[in-house]
């Protein structure tokens, strides 16, 4: 096998997450290898929005400039937000987190995903990447093995060896299932329909959401002055509100912001999506890791998904580096392990945040929602917990 068919770490998935994986290990010392299976992005066309887009905090945009990928997300678009107003029962009583509370310029930046997909892939430069490449199977080493090294055949009939396999391929990863991860998982009688749409009265720098009965709704600034939504609604409620007609639609969102932000000016087209929770039960096989979606997935209500992704990687370089800098074995359990006990812990957090809001704000029990609609105004008038909340909103960790 040749040169060219081995590695330290394959990175299999192209999204986001894995190419900063990439891009992070490689920078690192490493010799890392990226496996898509499909092309690279188009180059970002400012003349489109995506409707995807993160809530990116402090702690990724870190990350993201370390690596030389955030100048070209600047350079394109940014929306930084330096406010958010969360309330249940009335705007004017709910949640409001102010920068200035974090001693932060902003609470996080609303990014598209193709941009920050197409900007990290610029990055890469000369790191070897394959594009078209299908895993058909991994073989992982078993304990005892002469050969240490993890081997990923691919649909084009070439193999690679790699004594680490970072799997960022997604909440259905096939690599996970091809380890026998277990995942704990479940549907949310939910779909989120995303849109873009102009505001009369929105005030700039500030994203928004609200509780209801069946589902957040949330309002994110983007830098032309429109915002994305995310609403989130039972199953039945979605399909009510996606069989509108735009005129009808806008009314209806009006309705569910109490008219917080003014009537909706201009509406885009809607799409809708399912939600779901999923975690795995383990974070590593030996010669295999998991990051991002393949490791855990979350209701969109905090925006939360891709800082988490995006903490993986921080956390997974650091761990492997400082085993390789000790002089061991950067790729054994130990290591491995270590990774996945400080993520876990943080990840399990953010999961039980967001779905204890969820049942919490959709609860049919009398009266609980109200005590936790009070529950935000009360924050907002106690300023050490609200300046606390303010801090890890803008830190990325909830």
């Amino acid at each position: 096998m040749s040169r060219a068919d081995r590695c330290d770490i394959a990175v299999v998935g192209g999204g986001p997450v894995g190419v900063v994986a990439a891009l992070a290990l490689h920078q690192a010392g490493f010799s890392v290898q990226l496996v898509e299976q499909g092309g690279p992005p188009p180059p970002f066309d400012p003349a489109q929005y995506d409707g995807r887009v993160y809530a990116v905090a402090a702690s990724s945009a870190r990350l993201l400039e370390r690596l030389g990928v955030w100048p070209a997300i600047a350079a394109a678009r940014i929306s930084p937000y330096r406010q958010m107003q969360v309330w249940a029962r009335a705007a004017e009583l709910g949640l409001l987190f102010d920068a200035a509370d974090s001693g932060q310029a902003a609470l996080g930046w609303i990014v598209e995903q193709d941009l920050i997909r197409a900007a990290a892939w610029q990055r890469l430069g000369d790191l070897p990447v394959r594009t078209g490449a299908q895993v058909l199977a991994v073989q992982l080493p078993e304990p005892g093995d002469d050969d240490t090294h993890g081997v990923l055949r691919l649909g084009n009939g070439e193999q690679l060896r790699a004594r680490l396999v970072v799997a960022a391929d997604g909440a259905d990863s096939p690599l996970r299932e091809q380890a026998g991860i277990e995942t704990v998982t479940w549907r949310y009688a939910q779909r989120a329909i995303v849109a873009q749409l102009t505001l009369a009265e929105a005030p700039a720098g500030r994203a928004f959401q609200r509780f209801l009965e069946t589902g957040p709704l949330a309002f994110l600034p983007l830098a032309d002055g429109r915002h994305s939504i995310v609403w989130s609604a039972d199953t039945a409620r979605a399909a009510e509100l996606l069989a509108l007609d735009d005129q009808a639609f806008a009314a209806a969102l009006a309705e569910a912001s109490q008219h917080a932000l003014g009537e909706v000016t201009a509406l885009g087209a809607r799409s809708a999506f399912p939600l779901r929770l999923l975690h795995a039960r383990d974070y590593h096989r030996a010669g295999l890791v998991l990051v991002g979606d393949a490791a855990h997935a979350i209701h969109p209500l905090a925006g939360q998904g891709a800082n988490l992704g995006f903490a993986d990687v921080a956390e997974l370089v650091t761990v492997l580096a400082a085993a390789r800098d000790a002089g061991r074995d950067w790729a054994s359990a130990r290591a491995l392990s270590a990774y996945s006990r400080a993520r876990k812990a943080a990840n399990l957090e953010m999961l039980a945040l967001t779905d204890g809001l969820y049942r919490g704000f959709g609860s049919a029990l009398p009266g609980l929602r109200d005590v936790l609609g009070l529950g935000l105004e009360t924050v907002n008038r106690i300023a050490p917990i609200k300046a606390l909340l303010a801090r890890r909103a803008a830190a990325g960790t909830g």
